[in-house]
């Protein structure tokens, strides 16, 4: 299983972006996934989660309303799109996914597999 998180940048408050994981290896359809983040100096926060439907979703409430998790089941990628960015939103973001089919949440340890991470920096 392997997750590529790619889309990061530079970009100045106010901005937007979208991120995309693209997952590979095996077939993802009954998997929820997550996006989480790392801010400087910070510990990995959750940001936003979807079920395999894409039916639910949840996020950090200093996200909710700016920011937007969504998922291509035919693609195998999960993307967040980023509104109204604000530079406390400076981080490396990390896709991951659950494995088991059975998990859906804000928890770390539901999630399996990781992408690499990729580094959103937002200016003022």
């Amino acid at each position: 299983v392997q997750l590529q998180a790619s889309g990061g940048g530079l970009v100045q408050t106010g901005g937007s972006l979208r991120l995309s994981c693209a997952a590979s290896g095996r077939s993802f359809v009954r998997n929820s996934m997550g996006w989480f983040r790392t801010a400087p100096g910070k510990e990995r926060e959750f940001v936003a989660a979807v079920t395999w439907s894409g039916g639910s979703t949840i996020y950090t409430d200093s996200v909710r309303g700016r920011f937007t998790i969504s998922r291509d089941i035919a693609k195998n990628t999960v993307y967040l799109q980023m509104n109204s960015l604000k530079p406390e939103d400076t981080a490396v973001y990390y896709c991951a996914i659950d494995l088991s089919s059975l998990r859906f949440g804000r928890t770390e340890k539901f999630y399996d597999a990781w992408g690499q991470g990729t580094l959103v920096t937002v200016s003022s």
